[in-house]
């Protein structure tokens, strides 16, 4: 799972690895990124979107839910954003901030003025009860501690005035502005009184999805207006939305933005073509058709463009599996690289993907200038090797019936395959795994769920092996919960994990590469120096591609059609430019 960037389609272009030491300027009354403007819109208007299930809360940190987020993106702030062009840090809720050159501390100044959407002034003290009540809190379920710690040791969060915050961290922590990007701020007048650290899982219960929505506020450009279950979210435009375009007009242009929950993804591009949708997700095997339909005069638009936050898909195996057979088969690396030889990348790009997608990187996109090309490691598709590979290992097919046995001349090699049944691409790729390994004497079942229950049910343990995804950053470090052995999100070894939240992991019982890809995320967080940070990720990603803690399978590409009467809906430099609140009706 990866969280929406905020307002944004698609976040795209990578992040200089020289960390600024100054806010970028804003230039007269506009304090948003210019890149978002194509032109100079127009007030009016409703756009509407579409999100697959209904919202599992409107409370940011108590669900992992992309639904939750969609929403809650358009009525919450970060402090510091992205320019969606070229992924550089652009000011928010902070309109300037300095770093430190010992890279150990960020002095962050706030915008003055900015009202929450009930008319309740904004200041450092919501900024402080964001982060530490809230974000560093590991007994909420969608907290963001581990990009606020270095090892087992917090940040510090400091109001020094009304409109001036000091985060600081115990050792020099090269990624601590980029961290600010993750985390919308909340208001302290709303949800100060549900005390989060004294008590989270009431506070997790604050501002459910049948909460009042008056009690729902923000200093976004929109806030929410109704809620009809499985049905539509509807937002309207914030009075007080601080946003101003090139000319100072208030943001956003339109008046209403909504969200129509609509499961299918044929479901939506019917909704789309009928007009009740301005804009939907389009899927490889729906491009061909809506791009005929465009080139013949419709009145719509298909865009193709690189994406940075796109998540890439990967295929992971339970290594700490109940059963004896299938723990020793998948901790071994021999199998995994055998699994990763029967992966048919190129088959899976142009038919499921349609050709809209790409190899991906170990962990880092591979726009993003962390990246180092380890595509050699992808392998090719070679079911013969993959086969020669397991009969070295001792999975023969002793009971001549097709299926390969265990070395210990047990039972068959057979085991499940989890993915997202309600997704558009998982079933596809499933169906070829199974297909390709059954040519290879191994027996797969599918077994297709919620899209939105896959992550938890893997969290859980509650796997054999899994389909899934997690999205690419502009700063490795972003993702250490993820790829970091012992991390709260590394659910392919929960044998890792800490005996106690916030402990330290199983160090005991990593292997000597496990163990190295922990010091490195341990060495590179504590690093200021972002040449230094940048050799310790390149060493990173080797060891991923080497040893295939998952296998990626294909990143797709970003790919969305809308109607032609939107405008600040465009492709630039190959990159895909939208924000739900610059978009406007021609």
């Amino acid at each position: 799972m990866t969280r929406p960037a905020p307002l944004l389609a698609a976040l795209t272009a990578s992040l200089a690895l020289s960390a600024p030491t100054q806010a970028q300027g804003t230039q007269g009354k506009a304090n948003v990124p210019p890149s978002l403007f194509q032109t100079v819109g127009k007030k009016g208007g409703t756009l509407t979107l579409s999100i697959v299930s209904s919202p599992q809360s409107f409370n940011y940190f108590a669900v992992l839910d992309n639904n939750t987020y969609a929403v809650m993106n358009n009525v919450l702030d970060r402090l510091i954003t992205l320019d969606p062009l070229t992924n550089r840090l652009y000011p928010a809720l902070a309109e300037s901030w300095t770093f430190s050159p010992d890279g150990r501390s960020a002095t962050l100044k706030l915008r003055r003025g900015v009202k929450w959407s009930d008319g309740q002034a904004f200041n450092a003290d919501d900024v402080i009860f964001t982060l530490v009540d809230v974000a560093s809190n590991t007994g909420l379920r969608a907290n963001q501690s581990a990009v606020f710690k270095i090892g087992k040791d917090p940040l510090t969060f400091r109001k020094v005035d009304a409109y001036t915050v000091r985060v600081t961290a115990p050792k020099p922590y090269g990624a601590m502005l980029q961290a600010l990007t993750f985390v919308p701020i909340l208001p302290q007048h709303k949800l100060a009184k549900y005390q989060p650290l004294k008590d989270p899982e009431d506070f997790m219960k604050a501002w459910a999805t049948n909460a009042p929505l008056s009690e729902i506020v923000g200093t976004g450009p929109f806030m929410l207006s109704s809620y009809t279950v499985d049905q539509k979210v509807s937002l309207v435009r914030n009075p007080n939305s601080w946003r101003r375009d090139p000319r100072g007009t208030q943001l956003p242009y339109m008046d209403r933005l909504e969200y129509l929950i609509i499961k299918s993804p044929d479901a939506q591009i019917a909704s789309f073509r009928a007009g009740q949708l301005d804009s939907a997700p389009i899927t490889g095997a729906q491009f061909p058709d809506l791009k005929r339909q465009e080139l013949a005069g419709a009145k719509f638009r298909v865009i193709r463009g690189i994406g940075l936050n796109n998540p890439p898909v990967h295929w992971a195996f339970n290594q700490d599996s109940k059963d004896a057979n299938l723990k020793k088969a998948f901790s071994d690396l021999r199998f995994r690289e055998a699994m990763q030889l029967a992966v048919n990348r190129e088959r899976i790009i142009d038919t499921v993907y349609n050709g809209l997608a790409s190899l991906p990187g170990h962990g880092v996109a591979p726009i993003s200038e962390w990246y180092t090309n380890t595509r050699n490691y992808l392998r090719s598709y070679n079911l013969q090797q993959a086969g020669v590979r397991l009969d070295g290992l001792g999975y023969r097919d002793t009971n001549r019936d097709g299926i390969r046995n265990f070395p210990s001349g047990g039972p068959n090699v057979e085991f499940n395959l989890l993915h997202a049944a309600d997704n558009a691409i998982m079933p596809g790729i499933a169906v070829i795994l199974q297909s390709d390994l059954a040519r290879i004497g191994i027996k797969v079942n599918l077994q297709g769920i919620t899209g939105s229950t896959v992550l938890p049910t893997a969290l859980a343990g509650n796997f054999e092996s899994v389909l899934n995804t997690f999205g690419d950053q502009p700063d490795p470090q972003l993702r250490k919960d993820i790829w970091q052995p012992g991390g709260a999100l590394h659910y392919w070894r929960r044998s890792l994990q800490p005996a106690q939240e916030g402990g330290t992991p199983n160090l005991a019982a990593m292997t000597p590469s496990e163990r190295r890809i922990y010091d490195i995320f341990a060495q590179a967080e504590a690093l200021g120096n972002q040449a230094q940070r940048k050799r310790l990720y390149t060493e990173w990603q080797w060891l991923f591609a080497r040893n295939l803690p998952v296998i990626l399978i294909a990143k797709p590409d970003s790919v969305a059609a809308f109607h032609d009467r939107l405008g600040n809906f465009y492709v630039k430099d190959n990159r895909v430019i939208s924000s739900n609140y610059s978009v406007f009706e021609k």
